[in-house]
């Protein structure tokens, strides 16, 4: 069993920051990739950004320079920190990592995603 609690989200004004973070817990022998999705109000769920094992980071053109994802591997979490917020960021962030549970799972078989239950950002003044 693999558990990823979210934290974070909020109501902030344009221009506003906040920092998202998702700790993962139970089962798990080594995480590759970690990221952050989000999903507006009447929109498809988009890939925001990701971070791989190594650190190598990604985004979405939309959020590029204004966010900032990173991890910390002994505590099996991932940061999302949100900067110069504009209404548009206003979605459901779920944050996902992309792990192996166990040695049989690493050895046999294909690494498995886990997803946060969402945490609601919204920018408005």
């Amino acid at each position: 069993q693999v558990q990823l609690v979210e934290s974070g989200g909020g109501l902030v004004q344009p221009g506003g920051s906040l920092r998202l973070s998702c700790a993962a817990s139970g089962s798990i022998f080594t995480i590759n990739d970690m990221g952050w999705y989000r999903q507006a109000p009447g929109k498809e769920r988009e890939s925001v950004a990701r971070i791989t094992s190594g650190g190598v980071t990604t985004y979405v053109d939309s959020v590029q320079g204004r966010f900032i994802i990173s991890r910390d591997n002994a505590k099996n979490t991932v940061y999302l920190e949100l900067n110069s917020l504009k209404p548009e960021d206003t979605a459901v962030y779920y944050c996902y990592v992309n792990l192996y549970a166990n040695l049989y799972e690493w050895r046999l078989e294909a690494p498995r995603d886990y997803w946060g239950q969402g945490t609601q950002v919204t920018v408005s003044s």
